[in-house]
């Protein structure tokens, strides 16, 4: 799959909106079936969802092909799914997000709705990719093991509001010293340690933006790799702050060239660069950034 620094919601039962997206340049297109919609007008936004996918699918000039369709569906225990995928695992769909996982058997299962439907429709076996959002006090202390169950599994999303609303705490959400540090910062490690990336939950306040970019930079400090939204205003800060700046960029090159040197002159494995010592560990860094360069122009 391609970049996932920025993950937008849409709401699935609004046609104006479902109509803008096209535009939009997040990274990936999140059409929304749970919060966002209603229960009685659910299947109005199934049909919806479908057809703007099957839109986007058959001129495919109208979106950056690189861009990730996805799909929320709604939660495992709204015994929704399978009504969900039946209308939207359609040809154009990349992924769907699955809210509120709490155990790693609740993917298994979605997995094994997505195989038949694939097969159906004839849609690549093992195409569309499995994003568990963790949105629990339980899908926290399982995230590893949610992470690692599926290899349709890309990343871990983080929701913060159910997680607030299961943990009791009434906090402010530009709190960012508040008291969910740890199941937020606990999530992209559990990821990581899986395999996958993993992606932060939104920030709320679409006026402020000097909050938003500190919560970026917390964000990013953890390891996430991308950031949820809800307002296109916010994506071009956030692709700011999850693609390495030109400083990132001149030092990568710099320690791909001092250490690709030294091997080709037989030196040690450790070289001094700018006054600090660098090594393979630097080289590692140092590439990572350079293809998270190609992967994001791409």
């Amino acid at each position: 799959m391609g970049s996932s620094r920025s993950l937008i919601f849409i709401p699935g039962n609004n046609q104006r909106f479902l109509e803008k997206s096209k535009g939009i340049n997040s990274d990936i297109i999140c059409y929304d079936l749970e919060d966002s919609v209603p229960l009685g007008e659910k299947d109005v936004a199934r049909k919806l969802i479908a057809t703007k996918i099957s839109e986007l699918n058959s001129n495919n000039m109208e979106i950056n092909n690189e861009r990730i369709i996805a799909v929320r569906t709604n939660s495992p225990d709204s015994k929704q799914i399978p009504a969900d995928l039946e209308k939207i695992v359609i040809k154009g769909i990349d992924a769907i997000v699955i809210p509120k996982v709490n155990e790693a058997s609740q993917v298994s299962e979605i997995s094994d709705l997505i195989d038949r439907l694939e097969a159906e429709r004839n849609i690549p076996k093992g195409h569309l990719r499995i994003m568990p959002s963790i949105e629990s006090a339980l899908g926290v202390v399982n995230t590893f093991e949610i992470a690692r169950c599926n290899e349709r599994i890309s990343s871990v999303v983080f929701g913060i509001f159910d997680f607030l609303h299961d943990m009791k705490i009434d906090s402010y959400y530009n709190d960012i010293q508040g008291s969910y540090v740890y199941g937020r910062s606990k999530v992209p490690v559990d990821a990581r340690a899986a395999g996958v990336d993993s992606i932060d939950c939104i920030w709320q306040d679409i006026n402020d933006t000097n909050g938003l970019i500190n919560d970026l930079k917390l964000g990013k400090n953890y390891g996430y790799n991308g950031k949820c939204i809800i307002h296109p205003s916010q994506i071009d800060h956030v692709h700011r702050v999850f693609s390495p700046s030109k400083q990132e960029i001149e030092w990568a090159k710099k320690v791909v060239e001092a250490l690709d040197n030294a091997q080709k002159n037989l030196a040690t494995g450790a070289v001094k660069l700018e006054g600090k010592m660098i090594d393979a560990v630097h080289y590692k860094q140092a590439k990572r950034i350079l293809e998270s360069i190609k992967e994001n122009t791409i």
